[in-house]
């Protein structure tokens, strides 16, 4: 048959968009049955004025009549033809077109027509051709196919052949389902029937699945759907066009894990708990079995090495998961120092600092398990395929290394992964380092406050102490209250609570500066009112020294304390408080009060007196002392809490440790918002049985009889080992008082953990202790005194001083 010039096509590929392809279905006599919205704008023909009429209606001009003839032989021999033509629009204007015909033969073997055309009088002249319009639809790499009102291919273009990866002689007549295993061909077909039933257009409808062509490899599509209808409107076919966006999904989809990453690592500022995160993170999303080594150093929380040395340091096992219960792929546990090969990817990674791809493990299987049979034994037992290797680094520094591996996942991992695994790695890499950092730091906060805090409460057997230490920051550990418990000289027991401003280290650290000056203080045996004045001074000082760091001088200007001592041998108790709240005691018969105490002012503002206030204390009373966090909590003002601690302190019978519990469990049921020191004291008292005491006149005589009541008490306490030494301690003491002192004398002896003896008279001058030479006749007793004995001082009382001696009972004691 003779060819009309433009007639055949020809070989030359130019791609057409075909978004905007206009299309309509003429049935075998000519007759147009179906017609797009894109064919009325391009024609101005209205459905209803095209369908049930010739497609003759569309020609140019009579004269293109014989080439529509001849056009549509061609197309009965060849089953399409493409190329360019004249059509006519509605007003009369005659307009260049790309057309492309396609044969759609129904079950039945009835043939229509697809003809789509686009508008070419925008595309250079050089561009059109015959075969330019072949490629319009047969060679577009868009997927294009036309389905019966059934959902029964009819037609289909080359490309969706390729990306279905069936003949497209098997896919006439057929349903999706028969041709697309792969993919969810119900939720399609379901699209298909809205727009068949609404006429409205499904566009860019995105899902995922295999094909016959790739069917081990899952890739992402976009379709969009649109119908074909007759002149009544009736739906006379559903034409799809699909194209492949599997590298947009990736991408996406890396975007959206990358997201979801920086919320699932990272949640706490714990080295091990970043590590699993990763790990647990990452499976299954990229690989099946993940691990994360660090290097020992890290996990202790040192600094990490800016570069690698010429050995490989020691890692341990951080983090790891695996899609199978229990991680058997794993030849060690959370923790577990890890042994790597010199040779393995893990090795080279660490040592190059740059991260490792082996898309085809088995390649490598020898390098990646080293001389560790364990390691290339469980490589071959659970099929590990593919393996990427990242360093884990953070500012400029190396942490370890993180393993990938699959097994299930049938596709070996690629060079996106990569890059992803890279990502992830690096986001971790910075969460792992922060809890590095902050893991060493909070060690040394909470080694500062182990040493400022007392490690061991002891009251002798003056008190019987219990306490309780809430900071603000429970998980940091570190807060500015504070509380001791520090025996005295005479048996007594000092009672201490404090508060400085503020939370963290700054308050701990200022918290720790007057804990060590009120026990210098203590030492010195200053009633507590004297005490406070000079911590006050030394307050000042400090707010004077640190007035250049805010943070320091604000944390202790403002300082308050509670210094109370008890002495059980005459049950009386003396305190001071320095703008501290006022201490809760329970009395034997379990009545809570609230003693008035002066109140004095927070350390640090000078030139205003403290004043104490002395108490009697009978065996059994309860003494509370605590900071202004136990009662002004967010849900009470003081009053109220003070109310709800008199009520929890009304159980005083329980043990002291059971009710420190009760009183914090009562009083904090909201979360702190100020640090918390509670120190329960239960009193003891030292009766008759413990203390014996005479009053001596100032006479020389009176040595001999101070000697002899010694030694008939300790026969009577049964501490005869200790007979010589204390006879020799109290003649010195009692002959000093004779000779430097005045008025009275009174001698005590006191048993309780340890042996005192003391020796009290009104003078005010403090005894010295001097080396005497070898021809001085005295001078000697006080330095013998301090030979035979653990320890001995002076403290004064309202009358004069009083010197005491401190023994060690014998262990038959």
């Amino acid at each position: 048959m003779a060819i009309p010039q433009g007639i055949a096509p020809t070989e030359t590929h130019v791609p057409f968009d075909m978004a905007d392809a206009a299309s309509a279905l003429i049935d075998a006599t000519g007759i147009i049955i179906g017609w797009t919205p894109a064919a009325e704008r391009l024609l101005g023909y209205p459905a209803a004025d095209a369908m049930k009429q010739s497609a003759r209606m569309l020609l140019a001009a009579p004269e293109d009549a014989a080439k529509a003839e001849a056009i549509g032989s061609w197309c009965q021999e060849h089953d399409g033809w493409g190329g360019l033509g004249r059509l006519r629009h509605r007003d009369g204007r005659r307009i260049e077109v790309g057309l492309r015909i396609s044969a759609m033969r129904a079950p039945d073997g009835e043939v229509s027509w697809l003809v789509s055309g686009i508008d070419v009088g925008s595309i250079p002249t050089w561009a059109l051709s015959g075969s330019l319009l072949q490629a319009f639809l047969t060679r577009s790499p868009v997927g294009m196919a036309v389905l019966s009102p059934d959902l029964r291919y009819v037609w289909t273009n080359d490309t969706l052949e390729r990306y279905g990866g069936l003949p497209r002689e098997e896919r006439i007549g057929r349903r999706m389902s028969d041709c697309l295993p792969g993919l969810d061909t119900e939720a399609l077909e379901a699209r298909l029937r809205q727009v068949l039933r609404t006429g409205e257009p499904v566009i860019d409808y995105e899902y995922r699945g295999w094909t016959m062509a790739a069917p081990h490899q899952e890739h992402a599509y976009s379709t969009s759907f649109f119908r074909l209808v007759n002149a009544e409107g009736r739906p006379v076919a559903v034409c799809y066009m699909v194209i492949d966006v599997t590298d947009r999904w990736r991408a996406r989809e890396r975007l959206v894990l990358l997201n979801e990453a920086d919320a699932h690592i990272g949640s706490t500022l714990d080295v091990m708990r970043t590590a699993q995160e990763l790990a647990d993170f990452a499976v299954p999303r990229l690989a099946d079995f993940v691990t994360v080594d660090l290097l020992d150093s890290v996990l202790r929380g040192e600094e990490p090495l800016e570069a690698p040395g010429e050995t490989l340091p020691v890692f341990r096992r951080a983090g790891q998961a695996s899609i199978r219960e229990g991680c058997p792929e794993s030849i060690a546990e959370l923790g577990d120092t890890v042994a790597i090969s010199p040779t393995s990817p893990l090795a080279c990674c660490y040592f190059s600092g740059e991260a490792l791809l082996d898309p085809l493990m088995g390649h490598a299987m020898s390098a990646w398990s080293g001389e560790d049979p364990a390691r290339a034994a469980k490589a071959r037992e659970f099929g590990m395929r593919s393996l990427m290797v990242a360093p884990i680094g953070a500012r400029g520094a190396l942490l370890g290394v993180a393993s990938f591996v699959r097994s299930r996942h049938p596709e070996p991992f690629e060079d996106d992964d990569l890059l992803l695994a890279e990502e992830l790695v690096a986001r971790a890499a910075l969460n792992i380092d922060n809890a590095r950092r902050y893991s060493r730091e909070h060690a040394a906060a909470l080694a500062l406050q182990r040493s400022l805090l007392p490690h061991a409460l002891s009251g002798g057997q003056a008190v019987e102490v219990a306490s309780r230490y809430l900071p603000t920051d429970a998980r940091n550990g570190v807060g500015g209250d504070w509380f001791d418990v520090i025996p005295l000289s005479g048996a007594r027991v000092a009672l201490v609570v404090g508060d400085v401003v503020g939370h963290g280290i700054n308050a701990a650290a200022t918290m720790g500066r007057l804990r060590t000056a009120v026990h210098t203080l203590a030492d010195m045996d200053l009633p507590p009112e004297e005490l406070l004045a000079h911590l006050d001074d030394l307050v000042i000082r400090l707010t004077e020294e640190e007035t250049g760091q805010e943070g320091v001088a604000a944390a202790v200007l403002g300082a308050t304390c509670l210094y109370a001592i008890y002495d059980p041998v005459t049950q009386r108790c003396t305190m001071a408080r320095a703008g501290h709240p006022t201490p809760a005691i329970v009395d034997p018969s379990g009545e809570v009060s609230f003693p008035a105490l002066p109140a004095g002012p927070p350390l640090g503002l000078g030139s205003l007196p403290f004043e104490s206030a002395e108490l009697e204390l009978p065996a059994g009373s309860l003494i509370a002392l605590y900071t202004d966090g136990l009662i002004e909590t967010c849900d009470q003002d003081i009053d109220i809490g003070l109310g709800r601690l008199s009520n929890a302190l009304g159980q005083a019978v329980l043990p002291l440790e059971e009710l420190c519990s009760t009183v914090i469990d009562t009083l904090l049921t909201c979360p702190q918002t100020d640090d918390v020191a509670l120190l329960l004291a239960r009193t003891h008292g030292l009766g008759t049985g413990h203390v014996a005491s005479w009053d001596l006149p100032s006479d020389p005589a009176v040595v001999a009889s101070a000697r002899s009541l010694v030694i008939r008490q300790l026969a009577e306490w049964g501490l005869d080992e200790l007979m010589t030494t204390t006879e020799l301690i109290a003649s010195e003491l009692v002959t000093n008082a004779i000779r430097h002192g005045m008025g009275p004398i009174r001698l005590r002896l006191i048993r309780h953990d340890v042996l005192i003896c003391e020796v009290a008279d009104t003078s005010n001058t403090s005894p010295r202790l001097r080396h005497a030479r070898t021809t001085d006749e005295g001078g000697r007793g006080l330095f013998l005194v301090a030979q035979l004995t653990r320890r001995w001082g002076t403290r004064y009382t309202e009358g004069g001083k009083l010197i005491w001696a401190e023994q060690d009972l014998p262990e038959s004691a």
